[in-house]
């Protein structure tokens, strides 16, 4: 049987699970939720960055994002930080929707599920 492993575990969550060389990520939220949204996706990027590197990987191997955005207006900005995060043609599967998130001042969550 192939080995489960669990980043950071609670009662309710996993920052990240690996299971067989793909890392399935926890939604990442900005961790100053004072900042606008270029401030929170750039410090989401941060802790993504580091993430991916725990489990031995980067987003040179990212397969499947998902981003949910507190304003579907923001989507240009944080595309723009997006698309310059990613290496160029490395884009993966995503959808990126409005959602109510969890608290208020988060403008963006972000989950992704890479291989290594």
């Amino acid at each position: 049987m192939s080995r489960i492993l669990r980043s950071d575990p609670t009662p309710s969550l996993s920052k990240a699970v690996e299971y067989h060389g793909f890392i399935f990520t926890q939604g990442v939220v900005s961790s100053d939720l004072a900042g606008d949204i270029t401030a929170q996706t750039q410090n989401i990027f941060m802790q993504l960055d580091a993430l991916l590197e725990r489990h031995g990987t980067d987003n040179t191997r990212i397969l499947q994002a998902q981003i949910w955005l507190k304003n579907i207006e923001d989507r240009a900005k944080f595309n723009s930080i997006w698309e310059n995060w990613l290496p160029e043609g490395q884009a993966p599967a995503r959808a990126c929707v409005q959602a109510v998130l969890a608290d208020p001042r988060m403008l963006v969550e972000v989950m992704l599920v890479t291989t290594k």
